[in-house]
Parts: C-alpha cells; structure tokens; sequence
C-alpha cells in the first residue's frame, strides 16, 4: 500500500501524494489527526499512538494537560516513530459547515506547516485531517488542504526561514487519493 500518484513541485519544495500508512513514513515529522483531548483514539490517532510507543501519550499529558484547540497543533517527539516529530493537529467535526469548520479546518493545516518551519523540518506527512469519524466531506477537506499547501509554500514572508522539502499527503484509499490528486492537479493549473 504505497502508491505514489501526483508529484509536484512548488518553490523548491516536492508536494507529493501517497496512498501509504503514515506511522511508516520515514520524514521529519507526521501529522496526527488529534482529538482536542489529546486523549487517543481510533483511526490516524490509535494508529500512531500504537505505533510510537506510550511516550508520545506520556508527553502530550505533561506538555499540554488543558489539551489542544479545534484548528490548532501542538507538536512532541514520535516515540518509536522513523519520523523525530508529531504534530497533533485538531481539525474540526463536520456541521454541515455552519460552525466555522472551513476556517478551523485551514488553521490546523497552517500550524502544523508552521511547527514544521519552527522545528526546521525538511520534510512532513499529512494524513486527510477530519475526513474519517469527524465527517468531514473529503472532496472539501482536499481542497482545503491542498490551498492551504500552496498559499504556505508561496508566501514570501516564510521564505527566509524555510526549511521545507517534502510535503507529502498519506491518503487512506484509493477513492481519497484519486479526490487528492484531482484537486491538485486543478489547484496547481490555477496558482
């Protein structure tokens, strides 16, 4: 389960979409769909948590004990993750988008881009942030994602202290990877 579909390159930096488990991702650092709770989970969240050992847990409670807000992150070492950093990112439940889950949604995207400039990552992993039991429409969520991607990789005022390489996108299936790539492809044509 490791397809590499649309590859693309925006100001020296690859954005890249696979169809791979993101708890195997050899990059600076992964992007965990969290709950506000930072508390665990099923999906993304119960997988990375699994994987990386109980030290991740153990740090997000002695870091961050009030939690994390919905449309922000807040990064800990990966444990026994390949990645050195997890970014839990709190996306937002879907409300037939009357509660600002557009807005939220673009915040948790942009922070963690930012956690990876603040801890000079060259590389980071997204999974498709509240797309699973958040509800999250994925054709919306994609194109959020994706916009957010290539407003961060374009903005001149982050230039000077960029770091970042890769940014790659871990799609669960084939039908996320195919709404992914789409968008993409449609977004890159327009910037």
């Amino acid at each position: 389960m490791n397809n590499l579909t649309t590859q693309t390159e925006i100001k020296n930096t690859v954005v890249e979409l696979i169809r791979a488990d993101i708890t195997e991702q050899n990059v600076d650092a992964i992007v965990n769909a969290a709950n506000a709770h930072l508390a665990g989970g099923g999906g993304v969240d119960g997988a990375i948590h699994r994987r990386g050992g109980t030290s991740i847990m153990q740090e997000t409670r002695e870091k961050y004990p009030n939690g994390c807000p919905t449309g922000s992150a807040v990064a800990t070492k990966a444990g026994n993750l390949p990645a050195k950093y997890v970014f839990h990112a709190v996306g937002p439940r879907w409300n037939n988008g009357t509660n600002g889950e557009p807005e939220k949604l673009h915040s948790a995207y942009k922070t963690c881009l930012e956690l990876a400039v603040k801890h000079q990552c060259k590389s980071i992993a997204f999974p498709s942030i509240s797309t699973g039991v958040y509800g999250y429409p994925i054709d919306q969520a994609a194109k959020i994602a994706i916009q957010t991607v290539i407003d961060f990789l374009n903005n001149k005022e982050t230039e000077t202290k960029f770091t970042l390489q890769l940014v790659r996108f871990c799609l669960f299936s084939e039908n996320d990877l195919n709404v992914y790539a789409d968008i993409l492809q449609s977004q890159t044509k327009q910037s």
